[in-house]
């Protein structure tokens, strides 16, 4: 078949078949999580049918066929960002664990009066542990800012990296405002400062192609539930040198070289970091999504999102009640859109538009320092995937046309 045929893509999906409130599903809600295509869904069928086992412990055939699940699981992610070693390649429940990871491990090794930055856009998962970095070693948290244009400039990078950063924590997209940060500029001049970039990947990797080598990031995290995947298995990609370095972050089973009474030797990466029995459905399911997503092009995709954002961003600006957050405009920006209308809670409009079959995000998103510096208490958030569609786009505008008439505001 035609490898974007959008009409075949949405018959993989069946939850999306269904109607809510009477109404066809309209699901703009993939930044919160998407779903999963019949692919994923029988991979994880089917592992748990032939191959279920505790990998890496038993020398019995079950044991042995999770343990290869698995480990092809490892060898994909690799293939698929384009990690030197499969050793980088690190599983761990979601993004959040994966920075906790990171800050905990490596932070060990920041100093007093050392600097960390991060950017006012930030999820909490990756504001809370650098704070707590900060805290206990009595080094100094910084941001970067927004210009008019909700965009992080050259001005501010080069104004707030200095010879005291050593470590620089900032997402790839931002998951309230969509702004595609200039990674390669960040991390050239991080590097060139001798400070360390961490990249929370989480919401970039299920739309575009990314490629740590010549990124050059220090670390690369991401899950797999926002890229088609099921919950329950995140990724840490982390360039060897630095993981070797770090200090186990959870300590147990099959994690350990050697233990006696009073020490421990641990193992080498990545096992290091993986104690504990495995969510290996879950790294099975997520080969299967990363499968799917190599099969549609991931250049197909972004090119998907973009037509369904500018079709749905032309309807949108001409609202007149209607208020964008952020960039408005396509230029280093993702699926995306962040809105409030004049009047109207955003927990309200989200709660009408479900009256039309239109799912969509409500609230402050995890990033309750960038709505302070928004000078907003919520927001209202439509995410598009490879899955949706112009009838959608159109679906969620009527739906925005009638709110503040529910609530008495006139048209």
């Amino acid at each position: 078949m035609d490898k974007f045929d959008i009409k075949k893509i949405k018959e993989d999906f069946p939850i999306l078949s269904q109607k809510v409130n009477g109404k066809r599903l309209a699901y703009l809600d993939s930044g919160a999580t998407t779903h999963r295509p019949n692919q994923v869904l029988d991979a994880m069928v089917e592992y748990n049918k032939v191959s279920n086992g505790n990998p890496h412990r038993g020398a019995h055939q079950l044991s042995i066929r999770a343990t290869q699940e698995y480990d092809a699981a490892k060898v994909k992610v690799k293939e698929f960002i384009n990690a030197k070693e499969i050793e980088e390649i690190i599983f761990t429940r979601n993004t959040t664990e994966s920075l906790n990871l990171i800050a905990r491990s490596y932070g060990e090794l920041i100093n007093k009066g050392d600097e960390i930055l991060i950017a006012i856009t930030e999820h909490h998962s990756n504001i809370l542990p650098w704070q707590r970095v900060a805290r206990e070693k009595d080094a100094v948290l910084k941001y970067m800012y927004l210009d008019d244009n909700g965009r992080i400039n050259k001005k501010e990078i080069e104004e707030k990296i200095s010879s005291k950063t050593k470590i620089v924590s900032i997402a790839h997209m931002s998951n309230v405002l969509g702004t595609i940060h200039p990674l390669e500029e960040i991390i050239e001049y991080s590097h060139k400062m001798g400070a360390i970039v961490v990249v929370d990947g989480a919401q970039s990797i299920p739309h575009m192609k990314v490629d740590v080598q010549k990124l050059d990031a220090d670390f690369y995290v991401f899950s797999a539930h926002k890229m088609l995947g099921p919950m329950g298995i995140g990724v840490l990609y982390g360039k060897r040198e630095l993981l070797e370095e770090m200090p186990p972050y959870l300590l147990g089973g099959d994690m350990i070289e050697y233990v006696t009474e009073q020490d421990a030797t641990y193992a080498p990466i990545p096992f290091k970091f993986e104690a504990g029995t495995q969510n290996v459905e879950a790294a099975v399911g997520l080969r299967a999504a990363i499968e799917y997503l190599e099969n549609l092009g991931m250049d197909k995709i972004k090119a998907h999102e973009m037509h369904l954002m500018e079709y749905a961003l032309d309807k949108i600006l001409s609202i007149p009640y209607v208020n964008i957050q952020g960039p408005k405009d396509l230029e280093s920006k993702g699926g995306i859109i962040s809105f409030t209308i004049d009047d109207v809670h955003p927990h309200d409009t989200a709660t009408i538009l479900d009256s039309y079959g239109v799912a969509i995000r409500s609230g402050h998103h995890c990033a309750q320092p960038l709505m302070k510096y928004l000078g907003l208490p919520a927001t209202s958030r439509a995410s598009f995937y490879l899955y949706n569609t112009e009838e959608d786009v159109d679906q969620f505008i009527d739906g925005i046309k009638n709110v503040r008439e529910w609530l008495g505001y006139g048209p």
